[in-house]
């Protein structure tokens, strides 16, 4: 169970689907033995259905996929402990985005609940399995997503959750940290994320929030049509946006940035150069002459426009 619970902390949400498959499965398996095998006989005393076995089984964790919308709801009912490890309570949370208004409803009152009283590593376990993919999830609305949130902001959450964004070698992290940053519960900590983390990609992610002084995610999709004739269009995302809670300071980002040990990283500090090259205070062209001898093909282009650019509006003043 705890190698289950570790890579569903590094896999995306649709493992998460696959598992409550195979668990429905073989919980409709079990009910429909018990209620038909020779061993649960004595049933026949009350009622030989499967409902008089479901009505008087004592529900579990696992019951949080059941096929009935009525146990997934009263077991989210039930449930008062804390959950015993971050795959359980990740099948307690997506029940957020069940098909079932009733059992979201329930989801919305006593997920809080359960993860007040679980283990903080337990949460953050989940956190990281579902926010990849959670802005595919058609059957949530806004009340939904803020309960989702708001765990990220239980006491111990945040400092897992960052722990995870800076020392997570593999796995969807980017698209992770880029689903908290709908809170400003990290606005603090990311100077730190830019430059601790192990993931290249987090950390120009860091990076660009930085830079560019506000926070973007994906909220969701829509399809776009392109040519109505030939049935022809595309998936856009759609983006959402928030201004930051911090003010850093540019030049220090900038600087920082265009020292960091990946090209990917670099390549933003070039982009950041590209809008900020008129700005006061920025040493352009310094920047502009180390960006162009840069290994990445892409940085040294943007070093070499702004240079060119530099050297146009030398010549003009």
């Amino acid at each position: 169970m705890a190698e289950l619970v570790r890579l569903t902390s590094l896999l995306p949400s649709s493992n998460m689907a696959r598992w409550e498959y195979v668990i429905r499965r073989e919980l409709s398996f079990v009910k429909h033995t018990l209620a038909t095998t020779k061993k649960a006989k004595w049933w026949s005393l009350f009622s030989t259905s499967a409902e008089s076995v479901e009505r008087a089984r004592i529900l579990s964790w696992i019951d949080l996929v059941d096929a009935n919308g009525y146990t997934r709801e009263r077991t989210l009912r039930t449930l008062a402990d804390a959950a015993p490890n971050g795959f359980f309570f990740a099948l307690a949370a997506r029940r957020l985005n069940d098909w079932v208004a009733q059992v979201r409803s329930a989801a919305r009152e006593t997920v809080p609940e359960i993860a007040r009283v679980t283990n903080p590593k337990h949460v953050a376990d989940a956190i990281c399995a579902l926010l990849p993919a959670w802005s595919s999830w058609g059957r949530m609305d806004e009340s939904d997503s803020q309960t989702i949130l708001n765990l990220i902001a239980i006491r111990g959450v945040a400092s897992e959750l960052m722990d995870r964004v800076i020392s997570s070698p593999i796995g969807p992290m980017p698209q992770v940290f880029a689903q908290i940053l709908r809170t400003s519960t990290l606005d603090e900590h990311l100077t730190e994320i830019a430059m601790r983390a192990v993931q290249p990609a987090v950390r120009a992610k860091a990076y660009r929030v930085l830079l560019l002084g506000e926070a973007t995610w994906v909220e969701g999709a829509r399809w776009r049509w392109t040519d109505v004739r030939y049935c022809e269009g595309r998936v856009e995302k759609i983006h959402g946006t928030r201004l930051l809670t911090i003010a850093p300071v540019l030049l220090d980002v900038l600087n920082a940035a265009a020292s960091d040990r990946s090209s990917i990283v670099r390549g933003v500090a070039s982009e950041a150069l590209v809008r900020e090259m008129n700005t006061p205070g920025i040493p352009s062209l310094a920047l502009a002459r180390r960006f162009a001898e840069d290994d990445s093909s892409s940085v040294a282009e943007r070093g070499k426009f702004v240079l060119k650019k530099l050297g146009e509006s030398a010549i003009s003043a």
